[in-house]
């Protein structure tokens, strides 16, 4: 599994500073490092646990300043890369208990490999075509914003209701864009230079706007697509969520990685229950 789904493992050392972990974030466009001492695994942090850490923080240290250490998880799943049916697990296990990846060790315990929700999707894309539809996985909690709005009202509106992205309106209502974390944080400037502050997804320039940061090529989906379109998508624009439109053009929802690893969870109960059906008739 590890040479073929497997992505490329981006580790820090555990005496290393969240400074160096989001930079490092940004210069590979993930969401998580693995935190390790030698070849073993010690934790895992992703950017929501630097971001909700730092709000939570008291002291007025900066960010070079903080172990990541101090930040990362410690209870991390980790599987053994000799098993037959890796990545159905991973995506039981990551929908069971909420998480974006699991850790591949050998067994020696060395860290061998990491699989996130990327992996599968691209799985599913590839394995699962004609299984479900879009609109059976997608979420309809929207929540929207204007072009014109500020960076900072962007991430109060995330911080606020606890998801990744937003979906950009225009005054009529039709969707323009989508903007999230990942597109904040790839695009950010503090990592040019050591400062003091702690608002590392908000730019120096304080005039920039949400359109300044919009893709041009807007992505979207009919809520009556396969759902492996919806993943192939994904993986070819590099993104993580789509908006779900129904026949009249109109935003019915949010269509996400995550939506399609509960899916691919589901893919082998459903199988399984098929054969059963077939037997008993």
């Amino acid at each position: 599994m590890e040479k073929h789904f497997s992505s490329k493992v981006i580790t820090v050392n555990k005496d290393s500073s969240i400074f160096e972990a989001l930079q490092k974030m940004q210069l590979n466009l993930i969401k998580r490092v693995v935190i390790t001492e030698g070849t073993k695994p010690l934790g895992i942090v992703t950017e929501r646990d630097i971001n909700r850490f730092l709000k939570e923080d008291k002291t007025a240290r900066a960010i070079n300043e903080i172990p990541v250490k101090h930040v990362m998880e410690k209870n991390i799943v980790l599987i053994t890369d000799d098993l037959e049916n890796d990545f159905y697990q991973c995506a039981s296990k990551m929908e069971n208990l909420k998480i974006g990846s699991i850790i591949l060790v050998n067994k020696n315990g060395d860290l061998f490999g990491i699989v996130s929700r990327t992996d599968l999707v691209k799985a599913y894309a590839n394995l699962f075509g004609g299984k479900y539809l879009v609109k059976e996985f997608m979420s309809t909690k929207i929540v929207t914003c204007r072009k014109s709005d500020s960076l900072k009202l962007v991430l109060n509106l995330i911080d606020q209701n606890k998801i990744s992205r937003l979906v950009v309106i225009d005054k009529n209502g039709i969707v323009v864009g989508l903007i999230s974390t990942n597109l904040l944080l790839s695009n950010s400037d503090f990592f040019t230079s050591i400062s003091n502050s702690r608002d590392y997804l908000i730019p120096s320039n304080d005039n920039v706007t949400v359109s300044d940061l919009l893709d041009e090529n807007l992505v979207t989906i009919n809520e009556n697509e396969d759902l492996a379109k919806a993943a192939s998508l994904m993986i070819n624009y590099k993104i993580s969520g789509i908006p779900v439109l129904d026949s009249q053009e109109k935003l019915i929802g949010v269509i996400s990685k995550t939506d399609i690893v509960k899916a691919f969870s589901l893919v082998a109960a459903h199988e399984q229950l098929k054969l059963k059906y077939k037997e008993m008739y």
